[in-house]
């Protein structure tokens, strides 16, 4: 009877640290309840994929120790469903593990299920696999991609709904979607994905959508909770005011608070103040609303899953660092004691502050020589045949690497031009074995200039598929070559046929099965060592006497991604910034590691060595920082504004129509400011069409802008078009107005109007007051 009274006592310790205990979260009248009491949400975005599930516990509790009460995080469709009706929710994709290990240290979860997370994740964490079907319309009431999404959202209903509040979990709200508002408005389709969300046991705890607040009211259902997302430096009370508005007794809640920013392969890395974002927080707490700061810890986006943004199209770098409060390796910084320093004087009831936990051992890694080499061309799978050229998807492969090849049918004349409808992302070409061109899809390279060639000349195109665009309508974006390849000689255009295709994907038995041969010799495989224009896997062996975690230097090689112990860390490409990669001591291992390199490009030196710190800021291409050529003046003197005109001071997006205009170029210019300094700054710009709807940006192109900041951050004239409402072109301030930006919008149109959207902090820094407009079918003389 001892033993067994014994027993239940510790049954019931268990349970209670375990807090198996039902409750309650609902909200209540301007604030959030938790089992009948006022609660803030001090949410921290964290990404369980992002995170080695050795590392979950760790990262849980650098959350708690900062002060945070609820975890929020993203459940990634592609990653659970990486083939039509696998699931895995096993290792690094066991959501329910997670969501446990939080509840161990006190703390709750919000969980976001999309099925469209955005995320800088591949394809916003749709599957590519949605692709094969020609006719999809994604993120709609296609019928087809719902019923995909409803199957998918069961498996996770499966997996977490047990864990709701109500039931002794710690789940206390879902979420419908993603910042829909931001793709279209259809709310149709969002009270379909709500009454999925339902369908898969999400009924026992609120479910809310989050937008910004220019949109949210497009797709708002009046059954669920609104919240709005924005970034540091914002006016938090314009951003809630129409919220305020229109629920006036509605919690408040940024769903998303970015506390830094991602980066771009070929772009500087990027930070954001951390005072700003502590005072904003501050506000926020002040004010009683509550928040989720994304990101607390951003991680690490391994393998392939890493995202893009269009247009202009832009793939993301693998780390995920963010400039947030915990480090891509854990760490503390600045940021986080700062942020630490303030929350402590924000607990509530029974919330207690723990000490930070220790920083995980790291350690250096001596230099790794490779000694084993396999180039692809001769390591080439069963090829496919097929008539006319297609998309990666429709040859049954996701992520990778596509060779397509084919014979010219006939001899092709100097100055001929290859023309490749379109390739995504960057591709090689070569004749004969003979490299004659790289192209990248960010510069908008779709074209080769070819030399004189025989007939029968062997052509193949080795196309690297990076990250899918995981935002707005490009999201269908299809890798490969996606409709046709032509060989264009003045007037005369001929589609290349008949090629056979082989497909090398990213998953590790297929890299580890290569053919791979000794590198000391004095030739391989017929292929001179330290040919730079050979795509090749590289493989090596290194012996630990001891694990920690470490940073891959990637610096000497090209472009590619790699695999260690069959881990895949991610992607690597000289030009940056990004020249590390982060290697978790988990997973190596004491005594013999495996290292294998895909590099397309070739490295200028096949060693990798093991860093104490990362590198994530040397950019090492160079590239223009502005869109205005040196000693280039926009000449308007001759030119005749369609309109003119002056704003109206302060926040939020303004709508101007102008006369009907006919054409491609639009040129607004700033004449005088608000704030009586010379700085302009626009976050977001739309034209208007003949039917006053928004004109496509996927096509427009910068073709001037007088000046733009590129010392305190990436503020180019780009900015105006990337669908981000907190990044903005920002003009130099030592340069007086007038300022002009000029934008190329791909085609001609009847321009009747456009929109402005001001930077979102108080007072709109930086906001033009007075304006001219000009629209021409040809382009400005400068």
């Amino acid at each position: 009877m001892k033993k067994l009274l014994t027993l239940l006592l510790a049954m019931l310790l268990l349970a209670g640290c375990a807090g198996n205990n039902p409750g309650t979260f609902e909200a209540g009248k301007n604030t959030f309840l938790l089992n009948g009491k006022p609660f803030i949400v001090k949410a921290a975005e964290v990404h369980y994929p992002r995170i080695p599930r050795e590392y979950w516990e760790h990262r849980i509790e650098m959350c708690k120790a900062l002060g945070m009460n609820t975890l929020c995080l993203y459940v990634f469709w592609n990653l659970h469903e990486e083939t039509p009706g696998n699931y895995d929710f096993t290792g690094n994709k066991d959501i329910a593990a997670f969501c446990k290990l939080a509840q161990k240290h006190g703390m709750y979860v919000i969980v976001r299920p999309g099925p469209y997370v955005c995320a800088e994740w591949e394809m916003g964490g749709l599957p590519w696999w949605l692709l094969k079907n020609d006719s999809v319309e994604l993120r709609t009431l296609d019928p087809y991609y719902m019923e995909r999404v409803g199957m998918f959202m069961h498996e996770v209903g499966k997996q977490l709904e047990d864990l709701q509040i109500t039931r002794g979990g710690n789940i206390i709200m879902v979420q419908v979607e993603n910042e829909y508002g931001s793709y279209a408005t259809d709310k149709p389709y969002v009270s379909a994905i709500r009454d999925t969300v339902r369908a898969a046991g999400f009924t026992e705890v609120p479910l809310f959508q989050c937008d910004w607040s220019s949109n949210f009211l497009n797709n708002g259902l009046d059954d669920l909770i609104w919240t709005v997302n924005f970034g540091t430096g914002a006016d938090i009370d314009k951003q809630f005011a129409k919220l305020r508005e229109v629920r006036p007794e509605t919690p408040l809640m940024c769903s998303e608070f970015w506390s830094g920013w991602f980066d771009h392969w070929g772009r500087k890395h990027e930070t954001r103040p951390g005072e700003v974002m502590v005072e904003g927080l501050k506000e926020m707490l002040d004010k009683g609303i509550s928040f989720s700061l994304y990101m607390t810890h951003g991680g690490t986006t391994f393998g392939w899953w890493g995202g893009a943004n269009n247009p202009a199209y832009s793939a993301m770098c693998s780390s995920y660092d963010y400039d947030a409060p915990i480090s891509e390796a854990g760490w503390t910084t600045d940021k986080y004691f700062a942020l630490r320093d303030m929350l402590k004087n924000y607990l509530q009831e029974g919330e207690k502050l723990p000490d930070v936990p220790q920083a995980l051992p790291v350690m250096e890694v001596p230099a790794i020589k490779f000694t084993q080499i396999a180039p692809l061309i001769n390591n080439l799978p069963t090829p496919k045949q097929t008539e006319d050229i297609k998309p990666m998807e429709k040859f049954d492969q996701g992520w990778g690497t596509i060779l397509y090849r084919t014979s010219l049918p006939e001899e092709v004349k100097a100055g001929t031009i290859l023309r490749i409808t379109e390739q995504h992302d960057w591709t090689q070409v070569f004749a004969d074995g003979k490299l004659l061109a790289r192209l990248d899809r960010r510069a908008g390279e779709q074209e080769v200039v070819l030399p004189a060639l025989k007939a029968g000349t062997q052509l193949d195109l080795l196309v690297e598929a990076m990250g899918r665009v995981n935002f707005d309508k490009s999201i269908h974006d299809r890798k490969g070559i996606t409709e046709k390849v032509e060989l264009v000689n003045g007037k005369d255009i001929e589609a290349l046929k008949n090629w056979a295709v082989y497909n090398f994907p990213v998953n590790y038995d297929f890299v580890a099965d290569k053919n791979y041969q000794d590198m000391n010799s004095s030739a391989f495989c017929g292929i001179e060592k330290n040919d730079e224009s050979v795509p090749a896997y590289y493989r090596a062996t290194f012996t630990l006497d001891k694990v920690a975690d470490t940073f891959f230097n990637m610096e000497s090689w090209g472009k590619g991604m790699v695999w260690v112990n069959g881990h895949a860390m991610g992607r690597f490409w000289e030009i940056g910034p990004q020249q590390t990669l982060y290697m978790p001591g988990c997973w190596l291992k004491k005594g013999v590691n495996e290292i294998i390199v895909l590099d397309l490009k070739g490295p200028r030196e096949a060693t990798v060595t093991g860093l104490d710190k990362p590198i994530l800021d040397m950019l090492r291409v160079t590239v223009p920082e502005t869109h205005r050529k040196e000693g280039q003046n926009l000449k308007l003197t001759n030119e005749t504004p369609v309109a003119s005109g002056s704003f109206n001071q302060g926040n939020g997006w303004q709508e101007v129509k102008i006369p009907a205009a006919q054409g491609r170029y639009f040129c607004l210019e700033g004449l005088s400011s608000f704030d009586g300094t010379n700085v302009a700054a626009v976050a977001e710009f739309d034209v208007l069409d003949e039917k006053g709807q928004k004109i496509p940006r996927e096509n427009w192109k910068i073709v001037y802008a007088d000046s733009e900041e590129t010392r305190s951050g990436n503020r180019t004239a780009d900015k105006i078009y990337d669908l981000q409402e907190s990044t903005f072109w920002q003009t130099v301030d030592n340069v007086a107005y007038p300022h002009q930006v000029v934008i190329d919008l791909g085609k001609e149109y009847k321009v009747t109007g456009f929109r402005i959207l001001p930077r979102a902090e108080q007072g709109a820094p930086g906001m033009i007051k007075d304006y001219k407009v000009y629209v021409k079918t040809g382009n400005f003389s400068y």
